[in-house]
């Protein structure tokens, strides 16, 4: 399986808000574990043109992460900006 436990509890302590590798629901992990599976899918995709069905699962996995990081702009501009400066999601 590409995203062991480990993977997860590291993606969680990293960019985590409170640092913890507990920390699963803040909008920061999410979208960190979001990044994660949308790389490894995108990987995928490349690879294998005609599967829909993980296409179709990689679209949804981008609105999600739309949706948290839009609401981490409306909640508090200054964690949005640091998250996404430490994914490096905009240039």
């Amino acid at each position: 399986m590409y995203l062991s436990k480990e993977k997860k509890t590291e993606i969680f302590s990293q960019y985590g808000k409170e640092q913890s590798t507990t920390d699963t629901g803040s909008a920061e992990s999410q979208i960190a574990l979001f990044t994660y599976r949308i790389k490894h899918l995108t990987e995928h995709v490349k690879q294998h043109r005609k599967d829909f069905v993980t296409t179709r699962s990689l679209t949804q996995l981008v609105g999600k992460r739309r949706a948290l990081l839009d609401y981490l702009y409306r909640i508090d501009i200054e964690r949005y900006r640091a998250i996404i400066k430490a994914l490096g999601l905009r240039k």
